[in-house]
């Protein structure tokens, strides 16, 4: 049986978001990409038809849907999709953005009119930048240069956290070995190695090659394929998962020919984040034969789809009330916060946040809530006092 190999080498540990170098050694198996028919994946195509074929109607209806609202209410799903997108991507990672700096960034990218709308940083900037490429431009050629400007745009400061890293380039033998670690310090886990540094000109040339490559096999299974195979040779310091969810995504957005996103993989990816990094381990781990991966990518996929219907709620509630209250006179900063409220604000909205975020006095602020209550689209919370939240009311839209 030539399944496993063993290996006694003791390695130096290298992950980019842990400031500690331990000597460890490596357990009792080969990865994927050891073996010799890497990268040729194959699949049970019988266990996956009847799945893909589920994921593809669910697709297929949702386009539907969202053909029937028109362009600016589309534009309008995309916004909070790839906002829920960076957002999640980036905490998959442990990172948190803000919620409304990446909103702000999105929609100024998307050319919305957005007042009152707080300065993005540079991460977020970066982030949305490598997202937005993916899918407004998923018709373009994937090349090392893009790749390369992707993860320069993702760490702007060459750092990632207090870690100085290789930015912009493949990483080098001088980080030594690229592992996949967990656990206390002094206590770590190895879940995975990726190929050395020496084999990554010719590892991504064919990847490229491959993400290019006309196929007649189905995008949505091509989407998970870029997904592993990236992530599995892992060519950069840091930044690897982000950028393989938005190689992903775009080989969706190629599956939909659409620049416009109404369902976040990242997000249910998110959600499910144990069981996502257990079949990586467990594919990394096993044969050119992926099937786990495939399934519960498409599984993943499926109820991804399911749970725009509250994206879509969203979009169509704040469409719903901007059609009731067409032609009141509501002041900018009035539009402004109402359509916050929508999108979700972070925290209770209270009239000293008002006046923060709309530059405005505390009495200004006062005079704007109170007005929305009288007008019974603001409601006062119960609680009292300073603290004192405002939420919409329900039967304003």
């Amino acid at each position: 049986m030539n399944n496993h190999r063993k290996t006694c080498v003791e390695y130096i540990v290298y992950a980019a978001n842990m400031n500690y170098n331990l000597s460890i050694k490596c357990g009792d198996y080969m990865y994927i990409h050891q073996r010799k028919d890497w990268p040729h994946f194959h699949w049970d195509q019988a266990k996956l038809v009847d799945l893909l074929a589920e994921v593809r109607y669910l697709q297929g209806r949702l386009l539907g849907r969202m053909d029937e609202l028109g362009f600016e209410l589309r534009e309008e799903a995309t916004l909070e999709t790839l906002t829920k997108d960076v957002i999640k991507t980036s905490e998959i990672e442990g990172e948190k953005l803000n919620d409304e700096q990446v909103r702000s960034s999105i929609a100024k990218r998307l050319g919305m009119d957005f007042k009152n709308q707080p300065t993005s940083n540079r991460n977020v900037e970066g982030i949305v930048e490598v997202m937005l490429d993916a899918i407004r431009h998923y018709d373009k050629p994937l090349t090392e240069d893009r790749l390369l400007g992707w993860h320069a745009a993702l760490f702007p400061t060459g750092r990632s956290g207090m870690q100085l890293i290789n930015v912009g380039h493949w990483r080098t033998s001088a980080s030594g070995p690229m592992q996949v670690v967990s656990g206390s310090y002094g206590r770590p886990k190895v879940h995975y190695e990726a190929p050395i540094a020496d084999r990554l000109e010719k590892e991504m040339a064919n990847f490229i090659r491959w993400f290019n490559d006309s196929s007649e096999t189905d995008f949505v299974i091509r989407s998970a394929l870029a997904h592993f195979w990236f992530v599995t040779i892992h060519p950069f310091d840091d930044g690897n998962g982000r950028i393989a969810r938005a190689l992903a995504d775009m080989m969706l957005a190629r599956a939909e020919k659409s620049k416009q996103r109404f369902y976040s993989m990242s997000k249910q990816i998110q959600m499910e984040r144990k069981s996502y990094y257990d079949v990586l381990e467990k594919c990394q781990k096993g044969s050119v034969d992926i099937t786990p991966w495939l399934e519960w990518f498409l599984n993943c996929m499926k109820r991804a789809i399911s749970s725009s219907d509250d994206i879509l709620q969203i979009v169509l509630k704040k469409a719903n009330f901007w059609k009731k209250y067409l032609g009141e006179p509501l002041n900018e900063r009035q539009r402004a916060m109402i359509n916050r409220l929508f999108d979700g604000f972070e925290g209770k909205l209270t009239s000293s946040k008002w006046a923060k975020i709309t530059k405005c006095s505390q009495d200004t602020a006062l005079r704007d809530i109170n007005d929305l209550i009288e007008r019974k689209i603001l409601l006062k919370e119960e609680a009292g006092g300073r603290s004192t939240g405002y939420i919409l009311c329900k039967n304003g839209y």
